[in-house]
């Protein structure tokens, strides 16, 4: 499961709050659950073992709709139960986030039986280990919680699969190995795949069946239907190193259904700066053309980043587009501390007070160029990005 998008497209994991700090206007529910989420929180890797073991062993049959290691997969579902909790009682950021939830697991399998089955592990997982918060209180809240999040994400799934299929079939038909780290791969899906310049999708290899990871798009929706991904190979990293090191014309790659919210909003002709660090230059890049293909003449400032110049991988192909739309401007950075100098670079730049902006890079460069951008005056309510557990400079 993962974690929603806010207006300005942040996600992660939520904080919830301690017993002493639980919210004046929280409901009786949403009490409750937080304080069980609060005592479980030093012991969250037993839990969520706990729950899976309870899941596998009472049905096993679901064992094969998930990857062989399950860390990745822990961790999410803590997140996720984070962030549901922290907003309960907020159903305009919860109802949004459990929709895309229910569609984005239709590519896992997922059918309206497994809800219950998932219910129950969860209450036995939360029974076994709240020990001082839980009772029959408690359990009654937790109940009526999970009902209605997993009816939420049922009628979504039913909704989507009226109008597209759980998943695309993409055949690769190029592979462009830019740096010895970091390709562009170019699929042909196999139906028609509708997506927004900035959004990201999700991608399986058949190296690592049910594992997923997610990629951005690195171009505007194009009139052939061919998509392309800027991937690097991370340490560790059994998606990115398939992608970059195996992945060859011909190989076909599965992919989920599209994502995010870091887009053009078109209603508008706010200037746009754009904070692009290593590979999250892809969507940066798709949002230039973006603007190009509506015609419109905002001015688009980009800060390109990388440890290296060789490292630039696209500066060539930006730098072009530069000269072609007198709107744009693209400004290399170049350093070992990539979090710090390019926030930095910015920071000389402006006034970037009337602009909207588009961060998308490695999470630590998107922390401090949040804090950067909101120091030198740019709402939080204009400041866009994806989140930083899930971004494709850090995907495995």
């Amino acid at each position: 499961m993962d974690a929603p998008h806010t207006r300005s497209a942040r996600r992660g994991t939520a904080r919830i709050p301690g017993e002493g700090e639980v919210r004046l206007d929280a409901s009786p529910d949403a009490v409750l659950i937080r304080r069980t989420l609060a005592e479980i929180a030093p012991v969250a890797d037993r839990v969520t073992s706990y729950f899976y073991a309870l899941v596998f062993t009472g049905h096993p049959e679901v064992r094969g709709m998930f990857p062989a290691a399950m860390d990745v997969q822990r961790d999410r579902l803590l997140k996720a139960l984070l962030t549901t909790a922290e907003h309960i009682d907020n159903p305009d950021v919860l109802a949004p986030y459990l929709r895309r939830l229910g569609t984005g697991h239709r590519k896992y399998g997922t059918v309206a039986g497994h809800y219950p089955a998932v219910g129950e592990a969860l209450i036995g997982a939360l029974a076994r280990y709240a020990h001082e918060t839980w009772g029959p209180e408690t359990e009654a809240a937790w109940v009526r919680a999970y009902t209605a999040i997993s009816q939420i994400m049922i009628d979504a799934a039913a909704e989507d699969e009226v109008k597209a299929p759980a998943w695309w079939h993409a055949e690769v038909v190029s592979h462009d190995l830019r740096t010895p780290d970091i390709a562009v791969l170019t699929v042909r899906p196999d139906q028609p795949y509708t997506f927004l310049a900035g959004q990201y999708t999700s991608l399986e290899t058949p190296w690592w069946p049910r594992v997923w990871r997610h990629y951005s798009f690195a171009s505007a929706p194009r009139a052939d239907g061919l998509l392309s991904f800027h991937v690097k190979a991370v340490p560790a990293g059994w998606v990115s190193n398939a992608l970059v090191r195996h992945a060859r014309p011909g190989d076909v790659l599965r992919l989920g259904p599209p994502a995010g919210s870091m887009i053009v909003d078109h209603t508008t002709d706010n200037g746009m700066l754009c904070l692009g660090g290593g590979t999250g230059i892809a969507p940066i890049r798709a949002l230039i053309e973006d603007v190009a293909e509506h015609g419109e003449r905002r001015p688009v400032e980009v800060f390109y980043g990388a440890r290296s110049d060789h490292d630039l991988y696209d500066k060539d192909t930006l730098l072009g587009l530069q000269r072609t739309h007198p709107w744009l401007s693209v400004r290399p950075v170049v350093g070992d501390a990539l979090a710090g100098q390019l926030p930095q670079a910015v920071g000389e730049h402006g006034p970037w007070s009337s602009y909207d902006a588009f961060i998308s890079g490695p999470p630590a460069m998107i922390r401090n160029g949040v804090d950067e951008l909101k120091r030198i005056g740019i709402p939080d309510e204009r400041i866009r990005h994806d989140a930083v557990e899930e971004l494709a400079g850090v995907a495995v």
